[in-house]
């Protein structure tokens, strides 16, 4: 499987399957919804050929029932034990799971804490269902990002119901610690809020160990809804496909009355690509995050050679670049120049959270010559800035 090299013109299918490739001009580089452009594992397309000469027809309301044992099974290499299928809640995809959590942890009006930089659906459900967002913004500190806990001291009120959590971070790609997750974990349960903790990201860490929030404690257990799914892992989100887990099963039944009448059942597709992923993947991913790591790294490096006016930390995990170009002058219109000016199409900081317009995410998930190319449009676009 050749990762390195891939040809734009093949990834721009003549059908115009992919919103990636073709919501831009063909002009532009796509580097923005969080698909990646590599061949998925094939011992998928293979179990889904399988699965529709056989049935395709209204599945189990729990599920298929080798997916379930096979998503406690992946849990428990993260170390998230004492599962059974009735901890779990297929969902269409993550994103509805969000919503219902929102809805299943708080009230109208209640104050709900994340941190920020944040997955931006984060931000959408908390407004669209009325919570209040208490923004708990990161701090670049020792060449990483952290959580500010001191500052999430200061926004615990009598209305605080819920914290949301991005681990692995969502865009900066961080892998929060054992250490640092006991301390956030303290902190909810002094102050008895719900965690919703989304955990999508959990299988491309590229370095670190993922620690589900969840596998601390049985208190801190009972009081967490953890989100994952396969669309990242194993590059399927056409598919779809997601799990609500939590130890607290009336938990998940007010997230399952979150969903209930619009939610939909589980795709069956959805199912079997998910679970030929988890069964015969492993070595398809093993070469994917070789790839993503080494795009990683060319970033890093280009970046502290030829653009270090740009704002940059590695992340830990995803295939997600962050960088900030509040140093320079094009700030305040940073996405629309790059797209005009680099024809590269990135997603915008400021739906990650107001306070982040100047910054842009990039996805990395290409082969690295269209990322060499990317990165320098980038360059030449800074350095004129500066001229």
């Amino acid at each position: 499987m050749n990762l390195q090299h891939l040809e734009a013109a093949d990834l721009r299918d003549p059908h115009g399957y992919s919103v990636k490739w073709h919501y831009f001009p063909a002009d532009v580089l796509p580097m923005w919804v969080a698909d990646m452009d590599y061949p998925i594992c094939p011992a998928i397309p293979k179990a889904i050929t399988e699965r529709l000469t056989s049935r395709v027809g209204y599945p189990k309301a729990n599920g298929d029932d080798q997916l379930l044992q096979a998503i406690i099974a992946d849990q428990a290499r993260h170390g998230l034990t004492g599962l059974e299928p009735s901890n779990l809640l297929l969902t269409t995809s993550v994103v509805p799971g969000i919503y219902a959590s929102v809805l299943a942890l708080s009230g109208l009006g209640d104050e709900v804490i994340t941190q920020v930089p944040v997955y931006h659906p984060f931000l959408y459900a908390l407004n669209d269902y009325g919570r209040v967002t208490r923004q708990n913004p990161m701090l670049q500190q020792g060449g990483r990002w952290e959580i500010d806990f001191d500052h999430l001291e200061t926004l615990v009120s009598p209305a605080s119901r819920m914290l949301m959590l991005c681990n692995p971070q969502n865009p900066t790609g961080r892998v929060f610690t054992r250490a640092e997750l006991e301390k956030l974990a303290e902190f909810a349960l002094r102050h008895r809020l719900w965690i919703m903790s989304d955990e999508l990201w959990a299988n491309l860490v590229l370095d670190g160990t993922h620690v589900p929030i969840a596998s601390l404690s049985p208190e801190v257990a009972q009081r967490t809804v953890t989100l994952t799914g396969p669309c990242k892992t194993f590059n399927t989100a056409g598919l779809g496909g997601g799990v609500a887990i939590s130890h607290n099963k009336k938990l998940l039944e007010g997230v399952a009355k979150g969903l209930k009448g619009i939610g939909g059942h589980p795709n069956v597709l959805g199912m079997t690509a998910w679970l030929a992923g988890l069964q015969h993947g492993q070595e398809w991913l093993g070469e994917v995050k070789a790839q993503l790591r080494a795009n990683r790294n060319l970033i890093s490096t280009f970046v502290r050679e030829r653009m270090p006016q740009v704002g940059y930390v590695a992340p830990e995990a995803t295939y997600l670049a962050w960088f900030d170009f509040t140093k320079l002058p094009f700030a305040a219109e940073v996405n629309k120049t790059m797209l005009e000016q680099a024809k590269i199409g990135f997603n915008d900081g400021a739906i990650f959270g107001p306070q982040y317009q100047g910054w842009l995410r990039m996805n990395f998930a290409t082969g690295q010559n269209l990322m060499q190319e990317a990165l320098e449009r980038m360059e030449r676009v800074v350095k004129s800035s500066l001229d």
